[in-house]
């Protein structure tokens, strides 16, 4: 499963944003990893972020709340989530607004 998200990012937040991602926690990373998520990007533009990642696991609802339970994790968003600012637009319970897929090509 292809996940393609976006969020707003404050012009004023962006470096101390890249500054924590250019050394994510080993912690964080691997329970990335344990819970099935794979090739996963983040890309800035224009005041977004913009968040990419394949699914390879067979329940995503149970992997994400693993992840959301996770003690180091919880640490990791509370640094970040101040950071970002939601889109007004995004669906309830989002926090990174879930974008649909128009178009693939392998």
């Amino acid at each position: 499963m292809r996940v393609a998200q976006i969020i707003g990012m404050p012009p004023e937040n962006l470096a101390e944003y890249k500054q924590w991602h250019a050394a994510v926690w080993p912690e964080v990373a691997d329970m990335i990893t344990q819970c099935n998520i794979r090739n996963y990007s983040i890309y800035h533009k224009d005041g977004l972020l913009f968040a990419y990642f394949e699914y390879i696991g067979e329940d995503f609802s149970a992997d994400m709340a693993k992840m959301a339970a996770h003690p180091k994790t919880q640490e990791w968003w509370a640094i970040q989530m101040p950071l970002q600012r939601p889109l007004p637009t995004r669906a309830e319970g989002e926090w990174w607004a879930n974008m649909e897929e128009v178009f693939h090509q392998d």
